[in-house]
């Protein structure tokens, strides 16, 4: 099917049967233009609404709510549009010429269709800009990933203020508190705050987001090829998808890929020589330093430095402006007034002015032709990714990405260190060959799943891992038999949890010989939709985190706080589960670990006998007029079940956070057998945001079946 609308000589653009664009072209300039045209035709609005929200725009162009300004000015505080003149600087020649030939190819997409929610708001979007890809970059590998490791070191200062002993804390954090000065956090006023002031730390009784990808060596598979497969776990209850799939019709090479509108390039996917996959690392690239502060002005050594002043003003839709003024330094942004006197944290995040040299190594990915160019390149990709890659010799490698703050001895980067001292200044970035990564491992498979994975590099970026419960059943899985696509596809819609496995030995024993306690003893493990278990099992987990929790120092309403409103206990699960499964601990008190086990089964409600698909089930609403409009639209879609929990490989975690419901799934799924010029793919959506489009919500019956379709290049 011809995708209408002029195009330049050397570029012939179709769609396949599933709505993919094919877009065949004689060079890559030609590539990024059709990229950016299919981008803006089937994800015109998506594009148009990120940038604005990377802006700090949403309440000048689309909506004047205070929740709009809010979140405009947490944007403006990031400052993602800003600092680009540099960046645009340090492009190369032929980067620069690929991607204004993105630009170029956009701006002919929203000349063809600007899309109707826009005409219906009154907005037109700007010109398509490569500050506009820059700031792209910057919000992909901030929001909900690196913000999570952010949000965790604020928490901890919390926990300090609140008077969570030394003990507590190191059970939580093993390992972080090196040069913890609590006199000096206590001591810091916070302005952004994770724990609401309004809910009392401690003040109850006693009643108390993820990615997979792995590749398999050909000596390892039953192909006799290498092998490789992915499925991000992002946010999935929204319509459009966060991913788009493209396939590039070179002359000499197709490459078959999954990227995000906005963002040229082959993010994941494959070209005839070799794929590549993609998980998020959780290194730590964030940081805070104490600032001393007065008179607008911050202590260094012994004077005191005028923060530098940025004023940005929020126009509001058909109300007055807003005046905003943030103080910046070298250790980031200052949360709070350094007019007041007072101690405030500064924080930075490594990435923040970046984006040159991963658009660079980008355009290096299409000439890849083996697993060491893949190391080579996606190395100096600034934001911080596990790659994972597979190529047609048979070999696979792994690559961390990233600019890993070179830190001094004795901090790991998780307590804010002061700021007047330069001793606790960064001091520059770590090299890609000193991150995490391997070549042709001897056991023949490699898999990442949010997890530890500091072995494999001459430091130590990751200070507050996920979970290795997925990559431990991911690996069990693999080695079972010499694996093939098949076992692939099982791997993907696997609901196994050893995390559940691990709790139920503690628990089982314990169990009464009730119809409560013999239908949990009684549980697979399986996060079925169908299975009973798994709901009853959450119902326990809860009330497993109050009993440990809550009279253990933080409260009752901080616990539910955090489990209802938060992802901290979704991405920081291995934390707490290391407490909860201690035989003794701090957060015990004079308790054993079987009392608190007993006491919180105790609480479980076992009148509810609802399936898991009864329970976790969610509503993929339209990133723009999502509930805005009545169902029979159409914007909106479900609820739908999802299989899977927080520690499955098919992750399914359905949870609250900044007041709307959010999700951890399977949001694309693929895989490759390196021995064949395909790829097999399903997305939980489609390849369009035009809520009209046969190709809204093409793939999602699809994805709910685990069933995939086949992507290659299209016959001449």
């Amino acid at each position: 099917m011809r995708i209408k609308g002029p195009t330049p000589p050397g570029v012939t653009l179709n769609r396949d049967e599933h709505g993919v664009p094919h877009i065949r072209v004689d060079d890559l300039a030609g590539a990024y233009w059709g990229m950016g045209y299919c981008h803006a035709l089937d994800r015109g609005m998506q594009m148009g609404l990120v940038r604005l929200l990377g802006q700090g725009r949403v309440a000048e162009c689309l909506d004047p709510s205070e929740s709009s300004i809010e979140i405009d000015t947490f944007f403006r505080r990031m400052n993602w549009a800003g600092h680009t003149e540099s960046q645009v600087g340090a492009l190369t020649s032929e980067t620069r010429t690929l991607i204004d030939s993105y630009c170029t190819g956009v701006n002919a997409g929203f000349e063809r269709s600007r899309p109707w929610e826009f005409r219906l708001l009154r907005y037109r979007p700007e010109p398509w800009t490569i500050e506009d890809t820059l700031l792209m970059a910057r919000v992909t590998g901030y929001v909900t990933l690196a913000q999570s490791q952010a949000e965790i070191e604020r928490l901890f200062v919390e926990m300090v203020q609140a008077g969570i002993d030394d003990d507590r804390l190191e059970a939580l954090f093993p390992g972080c508190l090196q040069n913890l000065d609590r006199e000096l956090l206590g001591r810091v006023e916070l302005g952004e705050r994770i724990v609401p002031e309004e809910l009392k730390w401690g003040a109850s009784g006693p009643r108390m987001m993820a990615s997979n990808n792995w590749a398999v060596a050909a000596t390892h598979s039953s192909t006799g090829s290498a092998l490789i497969a992915n499925d991000p776990h992002l946010e999935v209850n929204r319509l459009p998808n966060v991913w788009v799939e493209q396939v590039i019709e070179l002359p000499d090479d197709t490459v078959l890929t999954a990227n995000m509108p906005g963002l040229p390039g082959p993010l994941v996917g494959r070209n005839r020589h070799v794929g590549w996959g993609a998980t998020y690392t959780f290194m730590d690239a964030v940081d805070s330093w104490v600032e001393d502060c007065r008179d607008g002005a911050f202590r260094r050594n012994d004077e005191f430095v005028p923060f530098t002043e940025r004023r940005e003003q929020i126009l509001v839709k058909k109300g007055d402006p807003v005046d905003v003024v943030f103080h910046e330094n070298m250790h980031g942004v200052l949360d709070g007034d350094p007019n007041v006197e007072g101690l405030y944290l500064a924080t930075r995040w490594a990435p923040a002015e970046s984006g040159a040299a991963t658009l660079n190594a980008t355009a290096e990915v299409w000439g890849a032709r083996n697993v060491e160019d893949l190391q080579r390149v996606l190395g100096r990709i600034e934001t911080s990714w596990n790659w994972v890659t597979a190529d047609s010799t048979g070999r696979i490698a792994y690559q961390m990405s990233g600019l890993f703050p070179v830190r001094p001895e004795g901090t790991s980067g998780f307590v804010p260190m002061p700021g007047w001292d330069p001793e606790w200044d960064w001091r520059g970035f770590a090299e890609p060959e000193e991150l995490p990564r391997v070549l042709d491992p001897p056991e023949g498979m490699i898999v990442t799943a949010n997890n530890d994975l500091n072995r494999f590099g001459d430091v130590d970026p990751i200070n507050m891992p996920m979970g290795d419960y997925r990559a431990r059943r991911i690996e069990s899985l693999l080695s079972e038999d010499p694996p093939d696509l098949a076992t692939f596809k099982r791997i993907h819609a696997d609901t196994y949890s050893l995390q559940a496995e691990e709790v139920m030995s503690i628990l089982r024993p314990l169990l009464p010989d009730s119809a409560v306690g013999r239908r949990l003893a009684g549980w697979d493990c399986h996060y079925d939709l169908d299975s009973r278990g798994a709901a009853l099992f959450e119902n326990f987990y809860r009330e497993l985190l109050v009993e440990v929790f809550a009279p253990g120092g933080m409260g009752q309403p901080v616990v539910d706080h955090l489990v209802d409103t938060t992802g901290i206990f979704i991405d920081f699960y291995q934390n707490f589960d290391r407490v909860l499964m201690a035989e003794t601990s701090s957060w015990l008190g004079d308790r054993n670990r079987e009392s608190v086990f007993r006491a919180a089964f105790d609480r479980v409600d076992g009148t509810e006998n609802r399936t898991w698909g009864e329970v976790n089930r969610v509503t993929l609403t339209n990133i723009l007029l999502g509930g805005k409009l009545p169902r029979w639209a159409g914007f909106d879609v479900g609820p739908i079940a999802i299989p899977g929990g927080r520690a499955t490989p098919h992750q399914g975690q359905i949870y609250e956070s900044a007041g709307r419901q959010t999700s951890f799934a399977p949001s694309l799924r693929w895989m490759a057998d390196m021995g064949r010029s395909e790829i097999h793919t399903s997305l939980a959506g489609g390849p369009s945001d035009r809520r009209f489009s046969k190709w809204y919500t093409s793939d999602l019956e699809r994805w709910k079946r685990s069933e995939y379709k086949v992507q290659e290049r299209l016959g001449d």
